[in-house]
């Protein structure tokens, strides 16, 4: 199976230090939509692996995310693209669950839930966090220098063998030609 599992905020719409707390505060990133639209059009499965701690913070409530959610869809959607599915961890940092990003209990859920290896999947994010799980279950690990992409390339330690791109743009590019 053709997979690639995004972060959100960062990667595809614009992140914020106050949080993406409701769908007016959603916005993509320049060129995002037509990148995911072009890896459904080449038959990847697209998924979303998103901490979203303002749910355990009390920021916004859950039909505040699936508004925001449906709004991504429908954005994306509307350019011709599918995001086959969104997997949020809704835990604070403190919190000891196995599914918070850099843990690996989200990707090998998502491995799980797709029945697949996440060898051959590429995880797209913009800090080392979306990287290190990737890592851990073998995943093709992808930085964005999007969102917080450039501050994560200056502390270094990026997991071996990471690709690097300015946006997910160049990314899918070079996904669509490997």
């Amino acid at each position: 199976m053709k997979l690639v599992i995004l972060d959100r905020d960062g990667v595809i719409n614009y992140d914020s230090d106050q949080y993406i707390k409701s769908p007016a505060e959603w916005r993509p990133l320049p060129g995002s939509l037509e990148a995911i639209a072009k890896l459904t059009q080449a038959g990847y499965k697209v998924v979303i692996a998103s901490n979203q701690s303002g749910l355990g913070r009390g920021l916004f409530d859950m039909d505040t995310l699936n508004a925001i959610h449906d709004k991504m869809h429908r954005a994306v959607q509307a350019v011709g693209g599918r995001i086959d599915a969104v997997f949020y961890c809704p835990h604070t940092s403190d919190s000891k669950c196995n599914c918070r990003k850099p843990k690996p209990g989200m990707f090998q859920r998502i491995g799980g839930c797709f029945n697949t290896d996440l060898s051959d999947a590429y995880v797209i994010g913009d800090s080392l966090r979306d990287l290190q799980p990737a890592a851990s279950v073998g995943a093709r690990s992808v930085l964005v220098l999007t969102g917080k992409g450039e501050a994560t390339q200056a502390e270094g330690n990026l997991p071996e063998g990471t690709l690097i791109f300015s946006d997910l743009a160049a990314a899918v590019e070079y996904i669509l030609k490997s």
